[in-house]
Order: structure tokens, then C-alpha cells, then sequence
């Protein structure tokens, strides 16, 4: 028997004005698995995931996390669905320590209501928690200091375990590796894929082709707001439809061969 999906991304089309951002796309996301969401600039990866979460509307098609539609729900509602976001731009509360920034999403249950907030008190089985996700991603170190003087590569793996403070089913990873040079990017990369092997199904958009294809276990390639490939990864990079999106079947080889690095924004 099939597991059920993690997620399933079914029919799902974004109009903006007379501009269509994703056209008709449908994809799953199999239970455990780390996928890499991929497309050239302007490919509508980016509008697609805020679907996702609830930041932008689709106006055709849903999306299910599990058993459960998330069509019309807002984004605090999907995450306590089970969905986290680690987002390319980083943003922690800069005057308290790094420890206390993941403390704050571990203990976001207990703060869905000012009574709820105002009744709990104890902050040790946050802190715990907070713990146990810097450890997790490799910043223990850096617990007590301030996000403020922390470098970028720190600061990414900061906003990781703050996703994972909320315990998500699905953590969808927002070019995570922006920025960072090689030796930075290959680090976090395996991380992302650790943690993944510890059970968390990710859905991961990244322009760094040589991480994406040493670490992911299928693809899905988005051009021009269209699905125009999906599947195990070399499989998807040998299609001529893949190589012309990204101009050039040299670029895609050499990422095949982990030696090719892509970088950039991705603009839906």
C-alpha cells in the first residue's frame, strides 16, 4: 500500500492581474523524503511556496498537508498544521541570545491566546528544546550570544532551528545556502540532509545545483510558472527541457559532477 503524501500540491495556478506566476501545477512530497523544488530565475518557485504557507492565494487548485486542506487557512493556522519555513532572509530578534530565539518558537503553543501567555511561567522545557535544536544544527557553541555579531553562516542555521522548534511535519527551506561561500554551503547542506535522515520530510528551493543534486532524492523543475520536469535527479537533468530552461547543457553536466555552483534570488 502507498503511503499518503506529506504533501500534495494538486492544480494549483496564481494569477496576478493578466500575469500568470504558476500555471496548473501538481506535484507530491512522499513522507521522509528531501526534495528539491528548482527552476531558473522568475521560474514561480517562490510564489509557489507561499501558496504553501498561506502567504499568497492560489486561485485555482489546493494543497493538503496529510490528511489535512489548507485552502483558506492562514499561516499561523498551517503552521500548527504542521508546516515551518526556514526563509532565505534571515531575521532573528537581534538583542536576546540565540538560545531565547529558538525558546520563542518552541514555546509558541503556549502562546496562541494572552491567557495562555500570561498563565505559563516555566520556560525550562523550551529552553530544552531550544537546546537540543542548536545541537541539531551544529550551533550549540553560539547559544548565549547574540544574533547581532554572529556571522551569515551561523545566522542560517540559527533561522533552521527555529523552524525546527516547532516540530513540523514538512519544513520547506528557502534558499538556505544564499549567500554562503562553498565550504559553507556544502556544511549546511549536509546538515539539511542529517536532518532529513532523522525523519523530517523537507521540500527545499535552492539555485546551488551541485548541493541540490548531491542531496536530494527527486526533483521538481519549474519554468515560466510551469512544471516541466519531475524525478529522481539526474533522470530530471538529462531532459532537454530542463537543460534549455537553464540556457545550457554545460551548466547542468558540471552540476551533475557536484562542480557547478548557481546562485541568485529567486523571483517569482
Amino acid at each position: 500500500m502507498t503511503a499518503q503524501p506529506m504533501l500534495q500540491v494538486s492544480g494549483v495556478s496564481v494569477q496576478f492581474g493578466g500575469l500568470t506566476a504558476v500555471d496548473n501545477v501538481s506535484f507530491s512530497v512522499p513522507p521522509g523524503t528531501l526534495l528539491g523544488l528548482i527552476g531558473p530565475n522568475g521560474a514561480g518557485k517562490t510564489t509557489l511556496m507561499r501558496v504553501i504557507t498561506g502567504v499568497v492565494q492560489a486561485t485555482t487548485g489546493s494543497v493538503q498537508l496529510e490528511d489535512d486542506r489548507l485552502d483558506g487557512l492562514a499561516v499561523h493556522q498551517r503552521i500548527r498544521k504542521g508546516l515551518a519555513l526556514s526563509q532565505q532572509l534571515v531575521r532573528p530578534f537581534r538583542e536576546i541570545s540565540v538560545i531565547d530565539n529558538v525558546a520563542l518558537a518552541a514555546g509558541s503553543r503556549h502562546t496562541r491566546t494572552p491567557l495562555t501567555a500570561l498563565l505559563h511561567r516555566k520556560r525550562d522545557d523550551e529552553l530544552r528544546v531550544a537546546h537540543a535544536m542548536l545541537e541539531r544544527v551544529g550551533i550549540a557553541d553560539y547559544a548565549q550570544q547574540r544574533p547581532g555579531i554572529l556571522p551569515l553562516g551561523v545566522l542560517k542555521r540559527l533561522e533552521m532551528a527555529r523552524a525546527l522548534a516547532l516540530q513540523p511535519k514538512l519544513l520547506l527551506l528557502d534558499e538556505p545556502l544564499a549567500g554562503l561561500n562553498s565550504k559553507e554551503a556544502h556544511a549546511l547542506a549536509s546538515t539539511i540532509q542529517d536532518i532529513n535522515r532523522q525523519g523530517v520530510t523537507i521540500v527545499l528551493i535552492e539555485h546551488n545545483l551541485g548541493e541540490v543534486m548531491r542531496i536530494c532524492e527527486s526533483l521538481v523543475v519549474l519554468d515560466n510558472g510551469s512544471l516541466i520536469a519531475s524525478g529522481p535527479p539526474r533522470d530530471v537533468m538529462s531532459q532537454p527541457q530542463v537543460r534549455a530552461a537553464y540556457l545550457g547543457g554545460d551548466t547542468i553536466a558540471a552540476a551533475q559532477g557536484g562542480t557547478e555552483t548557481l546562485t541568485g534570488d529567486a523571483h517569482a
